[in-house]
């Protein structure tokens, strides 16, 4: 199973566009109606798509897996009863699968025989998603829950957040400690370290400086910097997280403790904590479709 792209509903998605192409540095795919699609320089259609919208809200993260991956999470999220319906993609790369609403109100959608596209030049374009974020008002249980019903995997658990992976890479998305739900920041995977660093020179010719970064994480190693999109939500340049194996030990917060004034390996960067969570309670969740009975 892969995270694939993220789908945000906005009032001015042409002009979220604009600046995630002119500025932070992603292409063009397609444009549907009033939805702009933008892509990395990977195989996926899109990364992310921006829907016209009179509010703002998450509409949905969408995963890609296989026949038999669906077939068992059909299976599971119907002995859960949580809020899920059968979903034909209709957005670039096409597919079919579920979507399911988490106990918190997360939507993520699961996809098979969702098409890819030729690989591009990018330059510094970012690659893909490294993952998705979302803030919670209960990250322990929400952590217990995907691990249950989802089939993923909790890789860390820290002070702030509960880190899960579908696959080999450290965490695809992680949960915050909170206390509320929402979007908390998306992830951008970059080629190597030099192109996250070009991003933010790329950046600061706009005027414009990271809400956090750069730095190096603790779980998943991962070098980043945080900005604070004109259009609402917090994105992030990033490396790729480390992979890790089958049998890798669980971390607790006690294994990731910083020397005092300290919030990341480096120890370099300041951290604007009050303008990133008004940040991150922008973004909400909405269902905005009906819970179909699965498994009859």
């Amino acid at each position: 199973m892969k995270l694939r792209s993220i789908e945000l509903a906005l009032p001015d998605p042409s002009g979220a566009a604009a600046f995630m192409i002119d500025i932070w540095g992603m292409a063009p795919a397609e444009v549907r109606g009033d939805t702009h699609y933008l892509r990395g320089s990977g195989s996926f259609p899109y990364l992310v798509a921006f829907e016209k919208s009179e509010e703002e809200f998450v509409r949905s993260t969408t995963f890609v897996c296989s026949g038999d991956e669906l077939g068992d999470l059909k299976k599971r999220v119907a002995e859960t009863g949580w809020p899920a319906r059968p979903s034909r993609s209709e957005d670039p790369g096409e597919g079919e699968g579920l979507l399911v609403e988490l106990p918190e109100g997360e939507i993520l959608r699961f996809l098979v025989d969702s098409a890819e596209v030729e690989p591009i030049d990018g330059g510094d374009l970012p690659v893909k998603l490294t993952h998705v974020v979302f803030n919670s008002a209960d990250a322990e249980a929400t952590g217990h829950a995907v691990e249950d019903v989802l089939g993923f995997r909790v890789s860390d658990r820290t002070k702030g957040m509960v880190f899960v992976r579908c696959n080999d890479s450290h965490h695809s998305t992680a949960f915050a400690r909170a206390g509320f739900s929402s979007l908390n920041h998306i992830a951008f995977e970059m080629a190597d370290i030099d192109a996250v660093m070009r991003g933010i020179g790329r950046l600061r010719d706009s005027k414009l400086a990271p809400a956090w970064g750069p730095g190096r994480h603790g779980p998943g190693a991962n070098v980043y910097a945080y900005y604070i999109a004109p259009f609402g939500p917090v994105i992030e340049f990033s490396t790729a997280v480390e992979k890790v194996p089958d049998d890798y030990k669980t971390g607790t917060p006690e294994d990731w403790t910083w020397p005092p004034n300290r919030i990341d390996q480096w120890g370099i960067s300041d951290k604007d904590f009050g303008g990133l969570r008004a940040a991150e309670e922008r973004f909400r969740f909405r269902r905005d479709w009906d819970a179909a009975p699965l498994g009859n």
